[in-house]
């Protein structure tokens, strides 16, 4: 059985120093006890004077460094198979009259980081590779790795996206849900088209499987009642369009007839839904003769 970690409490000790455990180093290998420091400050800790090992706490009268945007995964949803990991990208931009030298980040879903409730995932790395585009602001990146290991279906969501970053004088700003991201179950399709060859005006039956990740089994099964749509390209030409709508089964079996008119290439095409991707297959070639 997998043991899942919780979004937890963390101790004063900034997430950007050495202090940081990489998540490869969490303990069974999995995320099941955050570690103090991971990210940025909890709500109870955050210190107000320097302590031993830490950067130094700007004066009271500096001013906190802004958030600009930040881009997860190059914006799109992060897709997980049924065993496989997906490393992500988080790139967070912020500005301050110092400059900025670091920043940290996590994925999660709760009520609140400090109340221990949800689940979460950590940054990769001990501190982010930060890039100036000025002397005041820098995008800094890291990574995350979202393992299928450690996800049951219900996490097939909207998750929150924490953002933390430090400015050279030693202020920051912690933001715990400052945007968020889609984790969605990854969705594949077969399509078979026959006979072939086929003649003109003939009968063309096409089949094929729809089916998804399942994290609670670690498999793929197939996806009942969903809206698939089969398409059609030309031989001689390069963009599909849309036959005709089909129904999967409870199964995930798809299957329809159309009529031959011309070589070409048949596939099915899924939309997805909000907790599972959407998905197109290579199109199976038809001769017609």
């Amino acid at each position: 059985m997998r043991i899942r970690a919780t979004v937890a409490a963390v101790s004063g000790a900034l997430a950007l120093s050495a202090l940081a455990v990489p998540a490869s180093q969490a303990a069974d290998g999995h995320r099941d006890a955050p570690t103090p420091g991971r990210y940025g400050f909890s709500a109870q800790e955050r210190p107000a004077a320097p302590q031993a090992g830490q950067r130094a706490l700007a004066k009271a009268a500096a001013v906190a460094p802004t958030l600009g945007k930040i881009v997860v995964n190059g914006g799109k949803p992060i897709v997980v198979g049924s065993t496989n990991a997906q490393k992500v990208t988080v790139a967070i931009t912020a500005s301050d009259d110092s400059g900025i030298v670091d920043a940290s980040t996590i994925l999660w879903f709760g009520d609140a980081i400090e109340d221990g409730s949800g689940y979460a995932f950590y940054q990769n790395e001990y501190a982010a590779t930060c890039k100036a585009a000025s002397a005041t602001t820098s995008t800094c990146t890291l990574t995350v790795t979202v393992d299928s290991k450690e996800l049951i279906n219900t996490d097939a969501r909207t998750w929150k996206v924490g953002a933390f970053a430090l400015a050279a004088d030693g202020e920051y700003i912690q933001k715990d849900a400052y945007s968020t991201v889609k984790i969605q179950r990854q969705s594949k399709l077969t399509v078979n088209a026959a006979p072939e060859p086929v003649k003109k005006g003939g009968t063309i039956t096409v089949t094929g499987n729809l089916t998804r990740a399942d994290w609670d089994k670690n498999k793929y099964v197939g996806f009942g009642t969903q809206s698939v749509v089969l398409q059609f390209r030309k031989k001689s030409s390069t963009a599909y369009t849309n036959v005709k709508g089909v129904k999967s089964s409870s199964t995930g079996a798809l299957k329809t007839t159309v009529k031959a008119s011309e070589d070409g290439y048949y596939r099915w095409n899924y939309l997805g839904i909000a907790s599972t991707a959407p998905v197109a297959v290579a199109g199976d070639y038809i001769d017609v003769k």
